[in-house]
């Protein structure tokens, strides 16, 4: 083979297997993020988060629809309403308690957001997460920051959510899955005492579903973490190693 032909086969063996150089993020998902009702406590974690980029690598665009799958404090779940804007829809998806279970002292925060007028098009799907069912089909399922909560402490459950989460997309749609990375070979562990899972188990689990892999971000890589605190460490606490894998279903 001729060197350059070499070049360029190595060129596009490179850009087939990641998707760390995606695009900068539009002028819809800059706006979304620069959204003047996002809280104080949000935005000043955007430096660490960077959430245009976040949108423009999972590919979210006006008049999808979202699962933010275990929305938190609903961070993303605002992002994600303006990003779509009035014509989608935002699916904030929360684990049902067991049967019997006495309700909660607090309702889930993210309740308080989806009555807000400001988010009038997320819904909060109140099921249990190993069967993720949606009123309707997605064009993206997002979870930061939970796959390890689903996955290490049961995996059998893990499996179960995946595969309810390829079932919920669209033919075509996408899952991403950003969280805490573990050192490579961590195997599941009951306790989660690190809140973190090893990247290549992820993958391999996500495409055991029917998954294919489209590429992965490197934004929010830390070579400096060395994978062996808690993420809740107050050395390492927001500034954990993270990876940010994309996940297509087949049409």
């Amino acid at each position: 083979m001729k060197p350059i032909l070499l070049l360029a086969a190595c060129a596009a063996a490179s850009l087939s297997s990641s998707a760390s150089a995606s695009a900068a993020p539009t002028a819809n998902q800059l706006a979304a993020v620069a959204d003047k009702s996002r809280p104080e406590a949000d935005t000043k974690r955007d430096a660490d988060r960077k959430p245009a980029e976040m949108l423009e690598f999972a590919g979210v665009r006006p008049g999808q629809a979202v699962a933010d799958f275990i929305p938190g404090g609903g961070y993303f779940t605002r992002i994600f309403a303006k990003a779509v804007g009035p014509k989608g829809k935002v699916y904030a998806v929360i684990n049902a308690p067991p049967a019997g279970a006495a309700p909660p002292a607090n309702p889930p925060p993210i309740r308080a957001v989806a009555a807000d007028p400001a988010y009038g098009n997320i819904e909060v799907v109140q099921v249990p997460l190993v069967e993720m069912k949606l009123p309707a089909p997605v064009d993206l399922v997002w979870t930061s920051q939970n796959y390890h909560d689903v996955y290490v402490r049961n995996p059998e459950n893990g499996r179960k959510a995946t595969k309810a989460i390829f079932d919920a997309l669209k033919p075509g749609g996408v899952f991403v899955v950003l969280d805490h990375a573990a050192a490579a070979g961590t195997p599941p562990d009951p306790q989660d005492r690190l809140h973190r899972i090893d990247p290549a188990l992820v993958r391999k689990e996500v495409e055991a579903a029917g998954f294919k892999f489209e590429g992965e971000s490197t934004l929010l890589r830390n070579p400096a973490d060395d994978h062996a605190k808690a993420v809740f460490d107050p050395a390492i606490r927001g500034r954990t190693d993270q990876f940010i894998y994309k996940f297509r279903k087949p049409r």
